[in-house]
């Protein structure tokens, strides 16, 4: 049961860190009130990792950042390890 939990909070956090992107270009292109830089990162690093730098990509928003081209792959691959670690028999 807590592996069921742990795969819906994944997919529900990618989603949200998505979504943050392509609303956050949305209200850049209008030139409305945005969302945070550290929210954004806040997101990826709760486990959006990969929803944010999809939904970076997709929508081309925030490519120009290299705290964000480097940084939320990088979130992503230490999400990653420790997935793994936690995965591992000890």
């Amino acid at each position: 049961m807590l592996e069921n939990i742990g795969i819906a909070y994944a997919v529900i956090i990618n989603i949200i860190g998505f979504t943050l992107m392509g609303v956050d270009k949305k209200r850049a292109i209008r030139g409305a009130y945005r969302i945070s830089e550290a929210s954004l990162f806040m997101v990826a690093i709760l486990g959006g990792a990969l929803g944010a730098t999809l939904g970076m990509h997709h929508f081309r928003h925030k490519t120009r950042h290299w705290y964000f081209r480097l940084g939320l792959p990088f979130i992503f691959l230490v999400e990653i390890a420790i997935l793994i670690y936690l995965n591992s028999p000890l």
